[in-house]
């Protein structure tokens, strides 16, 4: 037999680590349908005697999960935990890769694959410890939560948190594995998305006064947006405690013009408010709509059809749960933290604050951290994920019989 490489001797032990695999090749981008991966876990489960629901979009191409192991008593609906993750990746067109983002490859001390940040690993850890929870006994119910498009507006977990409440689930606390390095977080910001679109009027370009560009104006307002945001940075008000501890505005994406001879007639800008519970972000749009509608006059005495509008794109609440709560206090615990060093908040989004603020309290708590999400060569380190493994095993200690 060959002596073990050096490697070999330095990395946990990773029983969660072939499903892991299994789940990054599943190229399950949120342009494309996620239904192969959904529908080998279903098998995987009701292999294990467990019934899985399906919750499908209205194109059928898409589905969430639903699993659920009753507690010892034979109780399905009422109490118990839900872990919750998503199952769909961000794209990887044009990013460097060194390795196939979708086969998952152990180098050094990490684990490089898309989704094994974000956030792939937690849900097949969660998959690795359901033969345990069986042979053990629940004392309560445990249900298993995948969804569908979390990446583009946690567009899924809505139909998959309707469908829990209509057939009778009313779980006591849900766990969502978004990459927090394993701390345990009570809150997050929320998210207010928006385009808004500048009407101007075309004319040769060697006619500037006889034209409106909507372009400039634009860019007016995106340096208001700025100036906005630098003010939040320098004033706050700060939540320390917040990886980024203010409200930040910010602007994705800027669309305009036709040619460099002709004055651009539209242009849309797409920006968003990620916002703490210390500000309002109806307050702040209300101030970035004041500044565009004091651009109009001069736009419309040139010409009367000009303009400015604004659409919000998208809405996602944030959330705040009581570090004293009995789901926290759990997770405290599961992963060998406490509440004196201090929960964690994040400004990233999450599908936590729709669990939430359906009545069922909820912690976000897993591997890997948001820095190496999205990116080319995504990774997380083989001591995160046997972390993660630590907290499910802990876990199972908590809400088991024997």
């Amino acid at each position: 037999m060959n002596a073990p490489t050096l490697q070999a001797i330095l990395q946990p032990s990773l029983a969660a680590l072939p499903l892991i695999k299994k789940w990054v090749s599943f190229a399950s981008v949120s342009r494309d349908s996620n239904l192969p991966i959904i529908e080998w876990t279903r098998e995987l489960l009701e292999g294990q005697g467990i019934e899985c629901h399906l919750s499908y979009d209205d194109t059928s191409l898409k589905a969430n999960l639903w699993a659920t192991l009753p507690a010892h008593d034979g109780e399905c609906k009422v109490g118990g935990l839900v872990l919750s993750g998503h199952t769909d990746v961000v794209p990887v067109d044009g990013q460097p890769w060194v390795t196939d983002p979708f086969d998952a490859q152990i180098i050094g001390d990490k684990l490089y694959g898309r989704g094994v940040t974000d956030m792939k690993s937690y849900g097949a850890t969660a998959l690795m410890m359901v033969p345990e929870l069986l042979k053990r006994k629940l004392k309560r119910p445990l249900h298993l939560a995948f969804s569908y498009d979390e990446e583009i507006g946690c567009i899924g977990v809505h139909r998959l948190i309707a469908d829990m409440q209509v057939r009778g689930y009313k779980p006591a606390g849900c766990i969502v594995g978004e990459p927090t390095g394993m701390q345990v977080v009570i809150a997050h910001k929320g998210k207010h998305g928006y385009k808004t679109s500048v009407r101007g009027h075309e004319a040769h370009s060697s006619l500037t006064p006889l034209g409106v560009n909507a372009v400039e104006i634009a860019c007016e307002f995106v340096t208001h947006l700025k100036g906005m945001h630098r003010a939040l940075a320098k004033d706050g008000p700060f939540d320390a405690v917040y990886d980024v501890p203010h409200t930040t505005i910010h602007t994705g994406v800027i669309a305009g013009g036709t040619a460099l001879n002709i004055i651009p007639r539209d242009c849309d800008v797409t920006w968003e408010i990620r916002h703490h519970h210390l500000n309002s972000p109806d307050d702040l749009f209300a101030q970035a709509k004041a500044f565009a509608d004091s651009l109009l006059p001069a736009m419309q005495k040139v010409a009367p059809d000009t303009g400015i509008t604004h659409v919000r794109t998208s809405m996602l609440p944030g959330f705040a749960t009581d570090s004293d709560s009995d789901i926290a206090k759990l997770c405290f615990t599961c992963a060998g933290t406490d509440a004196s060093q201090g929960a964690g908040k994040v400004s990233f989004g999450t599908e936590a604050s729709l669990f939430h603020n359906a009545g069922v309290p909820t912690i976000v708590c897993g591997p890997g951290h948001i820095a190496q999400a999205h990116q080319p060569n995504e990774w997380v380190t083989l001591e995160q994920l046997a972390w993660c493994e630590r907290f499910m095993r802990k876990l199972a200690d908590e809400i088991c019989v024997s």
